[in-house]
């Protein structure tokens, strides 16, 4: 029987070993080993340990041997539960392999060598719904942007690779079990249960408003609404070529004529605005500019001015309206972002578009055609790209969502006003691409 200052020794010594061998210091973790082997030949983490190394020999029934002792003595470790489950694959004893597994997991239930080798026997044993449930929950188990270590990334590989390929069985068959009903209803609006089916089938990732300054709670979450609830564009589309003339007309003066659209000063952080801050390769000429009129501006462009009287103006006083002239400079990308407040929509109409631009709000892309508008709201993470050779133009204008009521607006403005003169600040900034 080890006593209790024993077992810590021996403890120590093994989990030293194993530091020094994943810091590439071999001959000191072999030391170590046998330290503890000469010690303690019988104890648990000895006997695992040993039963480790025989595993990387091939000899899986000595290791059984040894680690069925191990288990029968500490039952609490899940890395020996691991390594007799190695075992007893190496014996193709399934069923005690699984038995094995699901005590490691009982032990410790994140652990991502335990969940990917349930999911690989599951494998072996013809079940590849269950392995493809399980590998994606080993996935789902890893925070976002972080990496597998790299032993496990091939692995890794494979887990995603397998549960793609399930994802597009999984689509075959609800899509072939769904022939009849889209028959049915094949006149009928699916859009949405469209976008419910690519987000169930993990084809689109799920998006929902951000706004940097102010959220407003049940209003509809949208990424891009539908053209006809706005009849008021009409008459604003049909203006295109008048308002394309005039921002040419306005460009023709140069450059300068323009001013960034992110001015972020010194000191600052910058974030994802880094590229872009100061720079008119995203540049900009106001019509209207957080509820102010840029007067000359406004006279140079008298026809898109005519055109905008059908406008239903966001008015927050020092925050909106904005009317802008957006350009996009060649081979440029405005990286994701979010605007202001879902209370407000935003509005482009396509001028200048060449090949190679793309626009996407959440989890749907647009490409804009000259001449017709659309609506969307800004408060979900959108970006924008220009790949092209040529600047690309678009007309942004903002309006109230048309969920808000008349009070609500009241309230709205009444609110900004007040977060801006606590703050001593009278506007708030805002990015729509």
């Amino acid at each position: 029987m080890i006593g209790q200052n024993d077992d810590r020794r021996i403890r120590q010594l093994i989990e030293t070993a194993a530091q020094a061998a994943a810091g590439g210091r071999m001959q000191e973790a072999d030391r170590l080993v046998r330290q503890a082997e000469a010690e303690a030949p019988r104890h648990p983490l000895v006997l695992n340990e040993t039963a480790r190394r025989l595993l990387l020999s091939g000899d899986a029934a000595q290791a059984h041997a040894l680690l069925t002792q191990a288990v029968s003595q500490d039952s609490s470790n899940a890395s020996v539960w691991l390594n007799l489950a190695a075992a007893l694959r190496g014996l193709k004893r399934a069923d005690e392999e699984m038995a094995a597994i699901d005590k490691a997991l009982t032990l410790e239930p994140r652990n991502l060598r335990a969940m990917l080798q349930k999911a690989s026997l599951q494998e072996i044993q013809g079940k590849p719904r269950a392995a493809a449930m399980t590998y994606r929950h080993v996935l789902q188990s890893v925070p976002s942007g972080s990496l597998p270590p790299q032993s496990l990334r091939p692995v890794f590989q494979h887990a995603l690779q397998f549960v793609a390929a399930n994802d597009r069985d999984l689509e075959q068959f609800i899509e072939s079990r769904l022939k009849n009903l889209r028959e049915r209803y094949k006149d009928e609006p699916l859009q949405r249960f469209d976008r419910c089916l690519e987000t169930l089938l993990r084809k689109k990732a799920v998006y929902r408003p951000q706004p940097s300054f102010m959220y407003f709670p049940r209003l509809p979450a949208i990424e891009f609404y539908d053209r006809r609830e706005f009849p008021w564009l009409d008459s604003i589309e049909a203006a295109t070529d008048d308002i394309r003339a005039e921002l040419i007309n306005v460009l023709q003066d140069g450059p300068s004529v323009l001013v960034p659209y992110v001015d972020i000063p010194a000191g600052m952080p910058l974030d994802q605005w880094r590229e872009l801050n100061q720079s008119r390769r995203w540049g900009v000429y106001y019509l209207w500019h957080e509820g102010v009129a840029i007067a000359d501006h406004i006279a140079r462009c008298p026809r898109t001015v005519a055109a905008l009287e059908a406008w239903p103006r966001c008015e927050v006083p020092g925050c909106s309206p904005t009317a802008v002239f957006s350009i996009l400079d060649a081979k440029t990308r405005i990286p994701g972002h979010t605007g202001v407040s879902n209370t407000r929509l935003i509005v482009h109409l396509p001028l200048i578009v060449p090949p190679g631009c793309g626009f996407r709000v959440g989890g749907e892309r647009r490409e804009w055609q000259p001449g017709k508008a659309f609506v969307f709201d800004d408060t979900f993470e959108h970006e924008a790209w220009n790949d092209s050779d040529v600047p690309r133009a678009v007309l942004i204008l903002d309006i109230w969502s048309p969920h808000v009521s008349a009070a609500e607006r009241d309230m709205v403005r009444q609110v900004t006003a007040d977060v801006g003169e606590f703050y001593g600040t009278g506007s708030y900034h805002e990015g729509s691409s």
